[in-house]
């Protein structure tokens, strides 16, 4: 019952701030706030994280039925279709762009245009897949050219979608080739990640891995660890393949040993240095997602407790429902700071933390709506 009276209030705050943000930034793509207003920084139309906030406006509009959510949730998908227009500009993260976007339309309103723009994404991470190495391909760049990342895991679902929705299994083959490979070569053997892996092209194969946005190339960086266990998992329900399963399992199970000695608020990075702290919010929602999940999946109550713990203590702390601030989840951070500039990314809000605390609540309020 306290859980319950809980849910009910946060939910209740989240859909009036959102209501209001909703119409006063809805001729942009907010990325974070400065001084309280978002913001999108002048970014490029094609940034990784542009997918979010009209995936948040869909999530809104799909558990409330308020138009104001959907008129905004697709001009964030008009605005998007300049990205379109330039190949070269389109990378491994599509699917965090339009599934949760026009994937989202087109199965809430059957919208065909939106169904065609999704289509037209999932071709473009399919085209990344490296046949021989049995990996997709991360990043542009001439170094990163035999690189995937763990984050990919949660682009997949654009691929299984495409199957489903063209009646052809060749982009679910390779969704299911690429979290085999993820499976084996991301996630280490006591449930902790590595971030970014260079492949041998050639067979499949890991050479070693790198640092990203962690601490070190062994270290385990939280995001990266909140991607594999909600990755895995949305990659079992899609597939109905037990060896995913094992592999949330895994890494949850790693994620909720490590949290419990910072009250389910999540570090950086696992292995950094214990001072100074820099903690990353949004691990903890992106987690939390997951953990919902695999409790379904399991009927194990540990996930679905360690979930909440994580929200609860979050919420509590961190969130801003105030009419002065845009964003609502505090304390994101992009990445361990090794420098001075890299502090700029460090405890701000971050419009996926909005984006997952808002689906991890939804899922404990009820809603079935999967939207990835």
């Amino acid at each position: 019952m306290q859980n319950r009276e809980w849910i009910d209030s946060t939910w209740e705050k989240l859909e009036k701030k959102l209501l209001r943000t909703a119409v006063s930034s809805r001729n942009m793509i907010p990325y974070t706030s400065q001084n309280g207003v978002y913001t999108d920084e002048n970014r490029k139309v094609s940034w990784w994280t542009n997918g979010f906030w009209g995936g948040l406006m869909w999530l809104m509009y799909k558990e409330t039925g308020n138009d104001e959510f959907r008129k905004t949730a697709e001009k964030s998908e008009e605005i998007l279709d300049k990205a379109l227009c330039d190949y070269l500009c389109l990378h491994h993260d599509v699917g965090f762009m339009w599934h949760i976007t026009s994937g989202a339309n087109y199965r809430i309103t059957s919208n065909e245009k939106s169904k065609n723009r999704n289509l037209f994404a999932a071709a473009s991470l399919f085209s990344r897949y490296n046949i021989d190495g049995e990996y997709i391909r991360a990043w542009n760049s001439e170094k990163a050219k035999n690189w995937s990342i763990i984050d990919c895991l949660m682009n997949i679902p654009l691929l299984y979608w495409a199957s489903d929705v063209i009646g052809d299994d060749r982009f679910k083959k390779v969704a299911m080739k690429h979290a085999d490979m993820s499976a084996k070569q991301h996630i280490r053997e006591d449930g902790s990640v590595n971030h970014v892996v260079e492949h041998n092209p050639d067979r499949c194969e890991m050479i070693k891995s790198h640092t990203g946005q962690g601490y070190s190339p062994t270290s385990c960086w939280s995001r990266g660890l909140s991607w594999a266990v909600y990755g895995m998992v949305l990659s079992y329900i899609h597939t109905n393949k037990k060896d995913y399963l094992e592999a949330a399992v895994k890494t949850a199970d790693y994620y909720i040993k490590k949290c419990e000695k910072y009250d389910y608020i999540p570090p950086i990075d696992f292995d950094m240095p214990g001072e100074p702290m820099y903690i990353d919010t949004t691990a903890g929602v992106i987690t939390a997602c997951g953990l919902i999940e695999i409790a379904k999946q399991t009927n194990d109550k540990k996930y679905l407790e360690a979930a909440i713990k994580t929200l609860r203590n979050i919420e509590e702390k961190y969130c801003d429902y105030t009419d002065t601030e845009d964003s609502i989840l505090q304390m994101g951070s992009e990445r361990y700071p090794f420098d001075e500039n890299a502090m700029k990314g460090v405890h701000i809000p971050i419009i996926y933390g909005d984006f997952f605390f808002a689906e991890a609540i939804l899922k404990l309020k009820g809603s079935d709506f999967l939207i990835w």
